[in-house]
């Protein structure tokens, strides 16, 4: 069976994704840097794991053409990423290229990796990446990280383009989510709840929320879907329910 190769892959979002793959019965392979947490990740759901840390570029390289060999990949989510919450005269250069390497030059390098395999897919394949509602939106303290996302809609468009007819490729765009990523923010629960009464659903994302998007977009009933940016926000991106 061609897998579904899962970036990201013990980590809240991406964990999410690949149970609901999995349920439904595919093959998934999980992908990500913590090696203790990707081997539980990998245990619990007998999916095989490969430990990569996706800024080095070396080792993006010869992962995904270890990958590659064995076949045809027929999915692929990067559900890896950063939050960045600074005013901009309190950002590093450091902060820039970690937020630029991980969330966009990252998916880049794999998808430059994958694409061979990608194409060679039996039934055509599908690619999520992942943006942030805050490319859309415009939030105080959110250059460096809506920097990066608005590099991975546009690298999501692009290469929807360049990889057509044979693979689709679409973006999810997420406003805050309960995941160990977010637990900066989301673990204050007073701060979770301001932020939740931000949205017209009142209320802040969950992984199976944004799980269940990226779950039907690597379908084939999506098969007539790319080069989207599609918003999981709670409304966030388009309603004001106050004031």
């Amino acid at each position: 069976m061609e897998p579904i190769l899962i970036f990201g892959g013990s980590g809240g979002i991406g964990g999410a994704i690949a149970r609901k793959l999995k349920a439904r019965g595919e093959h998934v392979i999980l992908l990500g840097r913590d090696a203790a947490r990707l081997e539980a990740a990998g245990r619990a759901l007998d999916a095989p794991t490969h430990r990569l840390d996706v800024t080095d570029a070396a080792a993006v390289a010869a992962t995904m053409a270890e990958i590659a060999a064995t076949g045809p990949i027929k999915g692929l989510a990067y559900a890896v990423g950063t939050i960045t919450v600074k005013p901009i005269a309190a950002l590093k250069p450091a902060d820039f290229e970690t937020d630029y390497k991980v969330n966009a030059l990252g998916a880049a390098l794999v998808l430059q990796g994958a694409a061979p395999a990608l194409k060679a897919a039996s039934q055509g394949a599908s690619v999520v990446l992942f943006s942030s509602v805050a490319v859309a939106q415009g939030f105080s303290g959110h250059a460096s990280i809506a920097m990066a996302k608005g590099a991975v809609e546009g690298l999501t468009r692009a290469l929807a383009a360049e990889f057509a007819p044979s693979v689709r490729i679409n973006c999810i765009a997420p406003s805050l989510t309960r995941t160990p990523l977010a637990s900066a923010l989301t673990g204050n629960e007073a701060l979770a709840k301001a932020v939740a009464e931000l949205h017209a659903l009142r209320r802040l994302g969950e992984p199976d929320d944004i799980a269940g998007l990226a779950a039907f977009l690597l379908s084939d009933e999506a098969g007539w879907m790319t080069g989207q940016v599609v918003g999981v926000d709670g409304g966030r991106s388009a309603l004001r329910t106050k004031g």
